[in-house]
């Protein structure tokens, strides 16, 4: 089996890689031409993987690739992904998260109508939330023109499997986390910033809003889902979350004390980090996903928090100790 990757060097692709590459996969990664690139997430396995430059911008360049990897299956993980940058920047997000994924379905359209196709949407597409929790069924109600831009890009995934009888899917990932998160991101802030006054490299940890309740999950559980939704004789879509729901202070609670430290004397609330539209609860049910992929997360909350401050704290050390 062949498969193509875009946002092969992002968490989620970086997980996925790994998982596909354990099942004997040919793996195919997409990344974009840039003056400087990235590529720690994956350099563990970059001698085993096939890196091809193209754009979800640039229609041509997606056909070459297909035309060239030949991939059974492409797994749509390129996004502008942060959702607080949607506000500084939303025609770039509308035109990555929303006309990226139709140039890319077009593409598979005109190359090979085989491919089986996974996109990337997202929680933050139920918004305002119409009912807890939420299903594949919930009303999508998006508070960013992140949210905005991931409803366009699940809806044209389901225009095409009906219209043109492609294999295409979405998953609706609820959050999901790593020690590989980047560090916009407030989980990743929060562990970093745990490691960072651990260790004396400072002495406040500056927040938004810490009332928010998520629904988080380790990366590594989500990408199996994506493999087993490709998997199914019949293109659905599914919710994949924990059902579980804590609070972003319940996270800072537990990374403080993992160091022996009381999160009071050292977070401080900014406005500049809450959001103009908030999303104060997202807490998905993925009974569908149990019932007919099999999937399961394996992860709990705690041990997440505790991985990710771990692996945060071991990389400051190093920092210190190379000085």
């Amino acid at each position: 089996m062949r498969a193509l990757i875009t946002g092969i060097t992002g968490q989620d692709g970086s997980y996925l890689a790994e998982f596909l590459l354990e099942k004997g996969y040919d793996v195919y990664g997409m990344v974009r031409r840039n003056s400087t690139e990235n590529f720690e997430r994956i350099n563990h396995i970059r001698d085993r993987i096939n890196l091809m430059h193209a754009d979800l911008f640039d229609q041509l360049s997606l056909i070459r690739v297909l035309q060239e990897a030949k991939p059974d299956e492409v797994y749509n993980l390129a996004a502008q992904s942060f959702v607080p940058t949607s506000w500084l920047e939303p025609v770039l997000t509308g035109e990555f998260n929303g006309l990226g994924v139709t140039k890319i379905l077009e593409a598979i359209r005109l190359v090979d109508k085989k491919i089986r196709f996974y996109q990337a949407s997202s929680s933050e597409m139920f918004g305002k939330v119409q009912e807890v929790p939420q299903t594949e069924k919930t009303p999508f109600y998006p508070r960013s023109p992140y949210g905005v831009a991931k409803v366009y890009g699940h809806w044209i995934t389901v225009n095409c499997r009906e219209s043109y009888g492609l294999h295409a899917c979405s998953g609706i990932l609820f959050n999901h986390e790593s020690p590989r998160r980047g560090l916009e991101f407030v989980t990743k802030k929060i562990t970093d910033g745990v490691a960072r006054i651990k260790l004396g490299l400072a002495d406040e940890l500056r927040l938004g809003n810490l009332d928010a309740k998520r629904d988080w999950g380790f990366a590594g559980d989500f990408v199996r889902a994506m493999w087993l939704m490709l998997q199914q004789d019949s293109a659905e879509d599914f919710v994949i979350a924990t059902g579980e729901n804590h609070s972003v202070e319940e996270f800072v609670r537990m990374a403080f004390e993992h160091v022996n430290l009381d999160f009071k004397q050292f977070v401080k609330t900014d406005p500049k980090f809450v959001r103009p539209a908030e999303v104060d609860i997202l807490l998905g049910d993925s009974s569908r996903a149990r019932k007919k992929l099999g999937w399961e997360p394996r992860v709990p909350f705690e041990q997440l928090v505790l991985m990710m401050v771990d692996s945060d704290l071991q990389k400051h050390r190093k920092i210190i100790e190379s000085k």
